[in-house]
């Protein structure tokens, strides 16, 4: 896939107010500070599309991009550790459940994982959770650029070992790297079979 415009086009506090549900919608999610906005930004070849922040839980309203003026790339509200308020913390942010959830023009969900790190239970249980909604989704493990190949790869045994004690099927996934610009093809190329294909839904 070739991206030749990508726009920012609103952040929105809810389901209720995000854009007419008109268009194919990719999603990307993970926990704080996993490295999503770079990501983002590889993806789409623009370094300050989606905000990149050191402190963790920057992200905290549903934002779409529109891409090729053709599909929506949204970027969810993360989960996990952010340095916000009590009364706005919790394990899963409600809005981004609330979209996952009904929101008809999602196509598939790309969960982040930091590939440096063992299994981490809330990963599971939310991609347990996409699952369970029967929510087409993929796995990014983002990162690859901090640790050696073998210690990569042994994290991702692991990660899906793990997966594999509730999934019958692993999802797709893919190694990625924004300091090293990996798996950007890849995963464009996944998006381009997910906007092709009418039955994810």
């Amino acid at each position: 896939m070739l991206i030749k415009s990508a726009e920012f086009v609103k952040s929105s506090p809810d389901l209720k107010r995000c854009p007419p549900d008109k268009l194919p919608e990719l999603a990307f999610i993970g926990r704080s500070n996993v490295g999503k906005s770079s990501l983002i930004n590889l993806l789409t070849r623009k370094d300050n599309l989606a905000k990149t922040s050191s402190t963790p839980g920057k992200t905290r309203f549903i934002n779409h991009f529109l891409i090729n003026d053709q599909w929506y790339l949204v970027d969810l509200p993360g989960y996990g550790y952010a340095k916000i308020s009590r009364s706005l913390r919790s394990e899963f942010n409600k809005a981004s459940l609330e979209y996952l959830a009904r929101r008809e023009t999602l196509y598939c969900v790309f969960v982040l994982i930091d590939v440096r790190l063992e299994p981490q239970a809330i990963d599971i249980r939310f991609l347990n959770w996409l699952g369970e909604h029967g929510i087409p989704s993929a796995i990014l493990f983002t990162k690859l650029d901090k640790v050696s190949e073998a210690e990569a790869n042994q994290n991702i045994r692991q990660f899906c070992t793990r997966l594999l004690e509730t999934w019958e099927t692993l999802p797709a996934y893919f190694k990625t790297s924004s300091v090293k610009k990996k798996g950007r093809d890849e995963v464009l190329e996944f998006i381009e079979k997910c906007l092709n294909t009418s039955d994810l839904k």
